[in-house]
């Protein structure tokens, strides 16, 4: 026998052997259970209500996976068990329960399909061959034999595809609830001890009474599992997790929900009772397509001895009472959090991409990152002096003055940008109030009405932040202009000048919003809303230093960006990729560095967005005053001096009245 053979064969005789010895090491003869009747009607009484994240269309967001009867994928000819060995692997075609019992550890199952580009395959194949079945759980009543004193009420979610960061064909999930007796006629007299929610490698614990769990009927816990993980939660929310127990990303319950009431199918306790009914239950292998590490297809309910067989010390030891959920559903703008969900999301988008074809996507990053060192290499970088403003200057000259104004003076830019900090502290309350405060007008906070709420503080934050933004923009322009005419000014003087007439500032934009808003409904108007964005981005310093409406604000800044807009909306997306970067990448060093609790890490990320935006300002202040002396200077463009001038327009001549 080869040694890889012989390798294969004894770990599956020694998984076989140790699953083996931890049957025999608990009992699953519930004391009092003449037959399987009674345990049935205690796992219906129990069973779970539960609350998938509504999908509104076939391939669209939210959860088109239900739990699935695994007979709707035995004996079905799109399925195929394979072996672990190279070449033809391929042990039966539409393998049953009795197949799978025979089946090594080292076996999988294959769906047609490859799960490292999903695309919408599996959801649809999913639904045909369920068409015919009700969503399903499989209840599985323990009694651990160190722990005559409880009794572990289990019941098994399968699911046939994970849509998570992790794909894979398959997934097994679990919630479990444990009473405070070994015998089932005695627990349908009682309710449950605590309950255990699966999630990942962890779990979540809860006492029958906690807050938290739902209750339908006084008897059926609520869970909600995450869209395409389908980790199980108690509450519709975002949750964050950074470690294998509470899976690293983000797990989203959030949304309209779609209420199911699974048919329960019971497991014999006995564990030849089982096998004789669910001949798969014996099955050590994998319920999916075998790939490169986390891709793997998982291994069923037989294979995790520590869930199956001994509930209650897997519960006391990998439970744990809270999991991190982002306050109003992660509507804080540029949070870490939000950023650590996306980053992780593409992250593995990109993992994913790479080992299923690593060699086009090495050639695409090449490609990348030579056109952006060609197009960084095209600039024009010192000198970078600050003073004057009204100077042409070439987009890396813009950046550098930028820089040094806000170094030269640091504290008038910190503390134009502190009140940022304050309006997100309000803007945070105020969300977690309309999002999880009591029901008001009949509006509760689950189902559509959750998703009217979820929508209103989105709104309501846009309005407050962006105006909090806008002002301390338009302190900065103040600041600057101050200073380039050679006076002194403060954080509060610069601000109390903006509002002695911040009508056409405001007004501007609440105009550009709405505009840009309704054309980015629209996925093909994206590209028209882009250039709307960049011909009104220089809004602010228009509105600052010249006397004009909303509307002529807008208009001028349109005026100076038309010849002038590639170079503009370079600057602008270097300008949000540091808004919206720096803070969060911050946050993440610390999320993965330290044990830093999410909302100190969410409160840093924050703090280091608001002192950013004044360096924001700025760039965009130099580059309206770039854009407003070549209009001035008027003639052929010509490429920015390598020794700037003193002066090249006076300040006052660059921002005529206007209507």
């Amino acid at each position: 026998m080869p040694a890889a053979a012989m390798a294969l064969a004894l770990a599956t005789i020694v998984l076989m052997a140790t699953a083996g010895s931890a049957f025999a090491a608990a009992d699953h003869r519930a004391a009092g259970s003449d037959d399987g009747a009674t345990e049935l009607r205690l796992a219906r009484k129990f069973a779970p209500v539960v609350r998938l994240v509504t999908q509104a269309r076939p391939c669209g967001p939210g959860e088109p996976y239900r739990p699935t009867d695994v007979d709707a994928i035995l004996g079905n000819p799109d399925v195929a068990l394979r072996g672990p060995w190279d070449g033809d692997n391929l042990i039966t075609i539409a393998p049953t329960g009795a197949d799978l019992a025979r089946a090594t550890a080292q076996d999988y199952l294959d769906f047609p399909g490859n799960p490292l580009k999903p695309g919408c395959g599996y959801e649809q194949w999913a639904n045909a061959v369920s068409a015919d079945t009700r969503p399903t759980l499989y209840a599985h009543i323990v009694v651990q034999s160190d722990r005559p004193d409880r009794m572990a009420l289990q019941y098994w979610f399968y699911y046939p595809f994970n849509d998570y960061n992790n794909k894979h064909e398959s997934d097994w999930e679990m919630i479990q609830l444990v009473f405070a007796t070994s015998d089932p006629q005695e627990a349908l007299d009682q309710v449950p001890l605590q309950v255990g929610f699966s999630q990942h490698e962890g779990a979540e614990v809860a006492a029958w009474d906690d807050p938290k769990l739902t209750h339908v009927d006084g008897t059926h816990p609520v869970v909600y599992p995450a869209a395409g993980s389908h980790a199980a939660y108690y509450e519709s929310a975002l949750y964050l997790g950074r470690s294998a127990q509470q899976g690293f990303g983000c797990d989203n319950t959030l949304g309209p929900s779609t209420e199911l009431r699974p048919v329960v199918k019971l497991i014999p306790s006995d564990p030849a009772q089982a096998r004789a009914a669910y001949p798969w239950t014996a099955y050590l292998g994998h319920w999916g397509q075998h790939e490169q590490a986390f891709y793997d297809g998982p291994t069923g309910p037989a294979a995790k001895p520590d869930k199956w067989v001994t509930p209650v010390s897997w519960q006391q030891e990998q439970g744990r009472g809270t999991s991190y959920a982002v306050p109003a559903g992660g509507l804080f703008g540029t949070a870490t959090t939000d950023f650590f969900c996306t980053g992780v999301s593409d992250g593995s988008t990109v993992v994913r991409i790479l080992a299923d074809n690593p060699g086009l996507v090495a050639v695409v990053l090449l490609v990348v990152a030579a056109v952006l060192i060609w197009l960084l290499s095209r600039t024009t970088w010192r000198p970078t002096a600050p003073l004057r403003l009204a100077r042409r200057r070439a987009w890396g000259q813009i950046i550098g003055a930028a820089r040094r104004m806000y170094h030269h003076r640091a504290l008038l830019f910190l503390g134009i940008g502190a009140p940022i900090i304050v309006m997100g502290l309000v803007t945070a309350g105020l969300q977690a109030l309309i999002v999880t405060g009591p029901d008001v007008a009949g509006v509760g906070r689950g189902g559509e009405a959750g998703g009217f709420r979820v929508t209103l503080a989105a709104a309501l934050t846009y309005l407050l932040m962006g105006a909090a933004v806008v002002l301390a923009q338009a302190a900065t322009v103040q600041a600057a202009a101050t200073i380039d005419g050679g006076g002194t000014i403060g954080a509060t003087e610069a601000y109390r000048m903006v509002l002695r007439r911040p009508g056409s500032l405001l007004g501007a934009f609440v105009l550009a919003s709405a505009l840009v808003g309704v054309l980015s409904l629209s996925v093909f108007l994206l590209p028209v809303a882009f250039v709307v964005t960049t011909l009104f981005i220089l809004f602010v310093p228009v509105a600052v230093l010249e006397r004009r409406s909303a509307v002529g604000v807008l208009r001028r800044s349109a005026s100076l960006v038309r010849h002038r807009f590639w170079k503009v909306a370079s600057l602008m997306v270097a300008s949000v990729v540091v808004a919206a970067a720096v803070g969060p990448l911050l946050g993440t060093l610390l999320l993965l560095t330290t044990p830093a609790p999410f909302a100190v890490v969410n409160v840093i990320s924050g703090v280091t967005f608001a002192l950013l935006m004044p360096f924001i300002a700025l760039t965009l202040t130099y580059a309206h005053f770039d854009a407003a002396v070549h209009a001035h200077l008027g003639g052929p463009t010509r490429r920015a001096p390598k020794v700037l001038l003193p002066e090249e327009a006076p300040l006052g001549e660059l921002g005529a009245s206007g209507p």
